[in-house]
């Protein structure tokens, strides 16, 4: 096991890191089994195994975001269910996931063995390449949020393209979303984000 080094410097809210290569299929679902529901966030490809403890920073923005897609998604009456750190894996690709917050929207059936939409916030960088995980578990859209911007990654085939605009929330603006992110608290956000839904 290699743990990433920790930047002089290191603030205590920063994400953690431990990374393993050659980790067998086996052995990630060991790992996830040993760890139960909760605990660090991991990531699988191909052997390589990334095991991330979020910080307060990470997980209050995240928490942010989530709550205004929701917000956006009632004042439009569009259904969802939040899903969470849905453990998306599949063996035959060699690939397992676990977003920071995740969506379905519309009814959740045996249909849908992956969320719409999943969210990744990149406070401190990781070894995996998550679009790359994500592209071949089918998920349709994939938020970005890095360095105060959100970005729209939407599966088109077998790539991901960037969009300058949701394809499944069509007329939900990201930059928009993004600068209510520096609100002192998350009800601060959601009544900030509310009253501009609701100007006319």
């Amino acid at each position: 096991m290699r743990a990433i080094p920790q930047k002089p410097g290191h603030r205590q809210d920063e994400d953690r890191f431990v990374v393993r290569d050659g980790v067998s299929w086996s052995e990630y679902q060991q790992v996830l089994e040993e760890r139960g529901d909760s605990g660090p966030r991991m990531a699988y490809l191909e052997g390589v195994l990334e095991i991330m403890s979020p910080g307060r920073s990470h997980e209050r923005i995240t928490g942010i975001i989530g709550c205004l897609v929701e917000v956006w998604c009632l004042e439009h009456d569009i259904d969802f269910t939040r899903l969470c750190h849905w453990t998306l894996q599949d063996e035959a690709v060699a690939r397992g996931v676990e977003p920071d917050e995740c969506y379905v929207f519309g009814p959740v059936s045996e249909e849908k063995p992956r969320p719409d939409l999943a969210i990744e916030v990149i406070w401190t960088s990781g070894s995996i390449r998550k679009l790359e995980i994500y592209r071949k578990l089918g998920v349709r859209e994939v938020w970005i949020w890095r360095r105060s911007q959100l970005t729209a990654h939407a599966l088109r085939g077998e790539i991901y393209e960037p969009v300058s605009e949701s394809l499944l929330l069509p007329g939900i603006v990201l930059p928009q979303l993004a600068a209510l992110l520096d609100q002192p608290t998350t009800s601060a956000a959601i009544r900030a984000y509310r009253d501009l839904l609701r100007k006319p």
